[in-house]
């Protein structure tokens, strides 16, 4: 199995040549390895009051050479230092329409440039519940690309950097998240917990994909016009569970809040500020 997820990664990354410690944990904290299958519960756009329910793949794979997979992000620990986490990273984002719906696997969300199309299936049904469409430009799948650096305050506390750039159709959206992570802690036998708390901020460009109305758009949609700047886009909290069900099988969940701040929240787009995005997956360890 590890040889499979190492030829699906070729597509995406260099081989490796720096060696890690294999007790590095994964980027969200965990130590386990494994794959699985689930269902993400979330805001069909961020902002948005309307949620839905999703198939969610889950892949969680590192290998000696530092190389790993998390979900939809890929990366490679560089650093042979225990203390001290870093190297490149790419991330999928998948492709959102006007109504803010996501064409693909749930990951990084944004908004584009263009004009209203004709409402899709997904967009009759939520228009049948009463809910609107909301005059977003359609944006393209994109592969992102950038970095992580992760420092550690104590063996179970650590400062997280992730920066991110390519987002938008015009790939000019760039994304730093920072976070303070309290890593896996044992509550009973058969459950770990960790649990992460931060921000995400972001350039102009970014806001103005997600959340900022051209004229154009807001002549088709009757929104007005907004042109959001740089900023912190929002804060969030995150929980997350491993509950140990055999040595093979696992439950992985998660819990996150996010509240849009500044000139995101204050986007005609933007019909609930506060949202939560809940995930379970039975997977299998290895």
């Amino acid at each position: 199995m590890q040889k499979f997820f190492a030829l699906a990664l070729v597509a995406v990354s260099g081989a490796a040549t720096a060696q890690t410690p294999t007790t590095n944990p994964m980027p969200d904290g965990s130590r386990d390895m494994y794959v699985g299958l689930g269902a993400v519960s979330m805001p069909r756009y961020e902002g948005g009051s309307v949620r839905r329910v999703s198939l969610l793949p889950v892949i969680q794979v590192e290998w000696s050479n530092g190389i790993f997979v998390s979900g939809m992000t890929a990366g490679m620990h560089l650093s042979s230092q225990p203390s001290l986490e870093f190297g490149p990273l790419l991330a999928f984002q998948p492709r959102r329409d006007e109504s803010g719906i996501g064409g693909g696997i749930g990951g990084i969300n944004g908004s584009g440039t263009g004009t209203l199309a004709p409402a899709s299936d997904g967009d009759k049904q939520l228009l049948a519940r009463g809910t609107r469409l909301v005059g977003m430009g359609d944006i393209d799948a994109r592969l992102l690309g950038g970095g992580f650096l992760n420092v550690y305050l104590s063996p179970t506390l650590r400062l997280t950097n992730t920066v991110l750039a390519g987002a938008g159709n015009e790939r000019d959206g760039a994304t730093w998240r920072i976070g303070l992570q309290h890593l896996a802690s044992n509550v009973s036998a058969r459950h770990r917990v960790s649990v992460t708390a931060g921000a995400n901020l972001v350039n102009r460009q970014y806001n103005q994909e997600y959340f900022g109305v051209t004229a154009e758009q807001a002549r088709a949609s009757g929104n007005r016009a907004y042109a959001p700047s740089a900023g912190v886009k929002d804060v969030f909290a995150q929980a997350r569970l491993n509950w140990t069900l055999s040595p093979s099988w696992m439950l992985t969940s998660t819990v996150q809040a996010n509240r849009l701040v500044g000139d995101a929240k204050n986007s005609p787009l933007v019909e609930r500020p506060t949202n939560v995005t809940v995930t379970a997956a039975l997977a299998y360890r290895f």
